[in-house]
């Protein structure tokens, strides 16, 4: 289950529960209104213990990914739910993480730049596995990729600064230079959705994470003075 803003269309009324996976915040009244409590995995067979009334009638489903110092879940460790530009504010370092709900986008350096993975929900107990990464083994920055349940939109230009050819994208490509014959896209306007745009066709290799903005040049995109071509465009669905 994700989002639900009305449980009595499915049940009575809700008087206990299991979380198997993932973090939720549950509410006495629909259209998340009213007392509200956080809810790890576990399970839950008396709501009036938390401080609620006898039932459920709406929730939400809260990402959150927690970052530990040393690989293998060990050492110190944060969690959050929002993006967070700079780790190293929280832990010394950053070599394992584990994402309880949602997904993000996890960065080798500060401010969302240098390499990027995507981060499933799911275990990663060594970041040289997750990011591929030969240089560094630390996370430095993260964000968060809301759910999108809308349109996806974006343009993507050949060059710099909205400049060259220019196509309006729809849909997942697997490859730009054979559907549009597009030589490169250096820049890109996204009006809806979040996207990851890859360095091969058939989305392969590098990525890059693109949320509504405009975006002139690479370094807008998050890769910083690295020269890295576009081959391939995938939309970030629900099934994150």
């Amino acid at each position: 289950m994700s989002d639900c803003s009305d449980m009595t269309s499915f049940l009575s009324k809700c008087a206990s529960c299991r979380v198997e996976s993932g973090c939720f915040m549950v509410y006495d009244h629909p259209n998340y209104m009213g007392i509200q409590y956080f809810l790890r995995r576990g399970e839950y067979s008396d709501y009036n213990t938390l401080g609620m009334s006898d039932s459920i009638r709406s929730c939400r489903l809260i990402p959150q990914i927690i970052f530990y110092e040393d690989k293998n879940f060990q050492g110190r460790s944060y969690e959050t739910s929002s993006d967070c530009p700079e780790l190293t504010s929280y832990l010394s370092r950053c070599n394992s993480c584990r994402v309880e709900s949602g997904c993000f986008m996890v960065y080798e350096r500060p401010n969302f730049m240098g390499h990027q993975m995507l981060a499933r929900r799911g275990e990663y107990p060594d970041n040289q596995r997750l990011m591929g990464m030969t240089m560094s083994d630390c996370i430095r920055s993260c964000r968060m990729i809301p759910t999108h349940r809308g349109p996806f939109r974006m343009k993507i230009y050949e060059k710099e600064n909205y400049g060259g050819q220019m196509n309006e994208v729809n849909e997942d490509c697997d490859s730009i230079q054979e559907r549009y014959r597009m030589s490169d896209c250096q820049s890109a306007n996204v009006m809806d959705g979040h996207w990851l745009m890859y360095e091969q066709p058939h989305f392969r290799g590098r990525m890059l994470y693109l949320r509504p903005g405009e975006y002139r040049s690479m370094r807008d995109m998050g890769m910083g003075p690295m020269d890295m071509r576009i081959g391939s465009i995938r939309r970030i669905m629900d099934s994150c």
